[in-house]
């Protein structure tokens, strides 16, 4: 089979889920299919020598379409009058879609991939079967956003929560495939045939984020792109509410926040005990040099690559409910839930001080990511429905 893959990034480096998730499934997809790679560019500073030589291992083809400044405003702009959701706008582009448009004729595919609702304005009305990954839903990221926002955003965040919302629903019967990361997102989508939706989880590199030995420096992590809003807002609660609870007990832990493109109000919080690490090349190296990891999510939707990474490493996790409903660790077990700072400060200190604990809980959730995530089934689950349409 031949796929067209089109992705709203160039997924390489790996910082972000959506390129994670796209790289991972462009790789398992190689593996039987012919792959011709369509990625949208918005970052100047995007090195596209190196994500060639990433990529084309996996590709036939591959191909970068980039999207100016100038370009992404006046879309922007386009999109509000149309009712578009502002996150189509920002990626869509007249030029790019006849660029796109010329490269199916030529490469007459058997199917057509898009990640993301924000590149289905390019590919739902090709002839050619049509896969949509909608990952998370974004609808109900912006409206748990909007419900934390300031005054003046929440309009803003409101009206994207309308439009994606529609959009969502919209787009739906114009694709053959339809793909999410999890039951409940799936739950989410306003569409009343959404139980056609497949659930393809992500999966995690398991020889690659395997248990490695070395000085615990730190004794929390939590890592992630830090310039995603709902990293950003768990940064700020385990800064001024949990690890205040936690440092009344035990005063010298210290928190280690890794991830690319920290956010102002992320470095804002860095002290002696918050040490704040912005890109690092290796981010194993977070995770071994660590005792616990917890991931407070309070917004954002989908599954949390950083708990699978970590769990994968053999740390044991804390998290909310929120986080493990996409999970589906056992709760106790496998993983700590807390639903507020009281509960979520006291699972790190038990952790800090119950070693067996610790060591058991890390266990049970090396055994959980292995028994359940991994990229080759996943993916498999798309690419068998997809030889359907």
């Amino acid at each position: 089979m031949k796929i067209f893959v089109l992705l709203p990034r160039i997924p390489w480096p790996l910082e972000k889920g959506d390129k994670l998730r796209a790289f991972n499934q462009i790789k398992q997809l190689s593996k039987d299919n012919e792959v011709i790679l369509c990625a949208l560019n918005t970052d100047k500073k995007a090195d596209k020598e190196a994500a060639f030589k990433a990529l084309q291992p996996y590709c036939s083809s591959v191909n970068f379409i980039d999207l100016g400044k100038v370009s992404i405003l006046f879309n922007l702009a386009m999109a509000f009058i149309k009712g578009l959701p502002i996150q189509c706008g920002y990626f869509y582009n007249r030029k790019a879609h006849k660029k796109i448009h010329d490269l199916i004729e030529r490469h007459r595919p058997d199917m057509l991939f898009g990640q993301l609702l924000r590149v289905a304005e390019y590919i739902r009305n090709e002839k050619t079967p049509k896969t949509i990954d909608y990952q998370d839903v974004f609808s109900m990221g912006m409206k748990r956003r909007s419900e934390i926002a300031s005054f003046y955003m929440k309009p803003i965040f409101n009206m994207e929560y309308k439009r994606l919302r529609r959009y969502e629903h919209d787009i739906f019967d114009d694709f053959d495939v339809k793909t999410i990361i999890s039951i409940p997102d799936r739950d989410l989508i306003d569409h009343p045939k959404k139980e056609k939706i497949l659930i393809v989880p992500n999966g995690v590199d398991h020889e690659y984020y395997s248990p490695k030995e070395c000085e615990k420096k730190y004794d929390i992590v939590f890592t992630g792109n830090m310039a995603y809003a709902p990293n950003v807002n768990a940064v700020e609660y385990l800064a001024y509410q949990i690890m205040p609870i936690v440092w009344e007990k035990l005063p010298d832990t210290k928190l280690y926040v890794a991830g690319a493109t920290p956010d102002p109000r992320v470095k804002k919080v860095a002290s002696d005990k918050i040490i704040i690490s912005g890109w690092i090349d290796d981010m194993r190296d977070a995770y071994a040099q660590s005792r616990i990891f917890i991931a407070p999510m309070r917004i954002g939707t989908g599954l949390q690559n950083k708990l699978l990474e970590a769990m994968s490493m053999r740390l044991p996790c804390i998290t909310t409910n929120l986080a493990n409903n996409s999970l589906h660790a056992e709760e106790g077990k496998e993983i700590l839930i807390g639903n507020n700072e009281q509960e979520l400060a006291q699972h790190i200190i038990t952790l800090l001080t119950n070693k067996d604990k610790a060591d058991t809980l890390a266990q049970n959730g090396y055994d959980f990511v292995h028994r359940v995530y991994d990229w080759g089934m996943a993916t498999k689950i798309m690419e068998d429905e997809m030889r359907k349409s």
